[in-house]
């Protein structure tokens, strides 16, 4: 019992400090209307990818866990994933965008995010970002009880990563987030459809199933 309320507050309390120090040093850099959709940054080893990484089509997103309409948007796309990529010709590519300015939180469930990827590896990334978003708004101190039930073994492992302040996974975060508004994110979610050789089709919000399965349908077509 001890060690069960121990993890939590440890967390807590690691993640006000690990907060406060980022938040201090980020950038505060204003989305504008001038970014250019061409400047997303081509997916890699260290994105995290639901599908084959070598689908011809990729929805890349950039998206904060206490978003509501993320939340909606993240259930349209694991439909997309379950339907249009079933024979691998989809993959989603989820990327950090906390709105920091608007959810005090957003950094923190960023960072246990990568975390729970940091650990578990990229299926534990995705079982933990879909608790987030089903429980949304999360309490910090609710990260191990997540961690545990994304399935990822060792409580210690999970708040050690989380409570120190790590340069690369603060790195991460805040490369997606600078990617996000160097093409010209607003507001979260945003994506872009990308398809080799084409223009990136870009959906600021969040879109419908059928129109987003649309969209798919016409890049696969190309």
């Amino acid at each position: 019992m001890k060690s069960s309320l121990t993890i939590p507050i440890a967390i807590a309390v690691g993640g006000v400090i690990v907060a406060l120090a980022v938040y201090v040093s980020m950038p505060k850099v204003a989305p504008t209307s001038a970014g250019n959709p061409a400047l997303v940054r081509p997916a890699g080893a260290t994105d995290h990818i639901l599908g084959n990484p070598a689908a011809p089509v990729l929805i890349v997103e950039y998206s904060d866990f206490d978003c509501e309409y993320c939340k909606s948007f993240h259930e349209t796309l694991h439909q997309v994933i379950a339907n249009a990529g079933v024979h691998g010709k989809v993959a989603w590519v989820f990327r950090q965008f906390p709105l920091t300015e608007l959810h005090p939180n957003a950094l923190s469930h960023a960072r246990a995010a990568e975390c729970a990827a940091e650990v578990g590896g990229n299926d534990a990334f995705w079982k933990f970002a879909d608790l987030l978003f089903n429980n949304q708004p999360v309490n910090p101190t609710r990260y191990g009880e997540l961690a545990r039930s994304a399935g990822i073994l060792g409580d210690t492992a999970f708040a050690s990563c989380y409570s120190t302040a790590s340069t690369t996974l603060t790195a991460r975060i805040m490369a997606d987030r600078q990617n996000a508004l160097d093409i010209g994110a607003q507001g979260t979610p945003y994506s872009l459809i990308l398809t080799p050789g084409k223009p990136p089709i870009v959906m600021d919000g969040a879109y419908s199933y059928d129109a987003v399965k649309d969209l798919v349908e016409q890049a696969l077509a190309q």
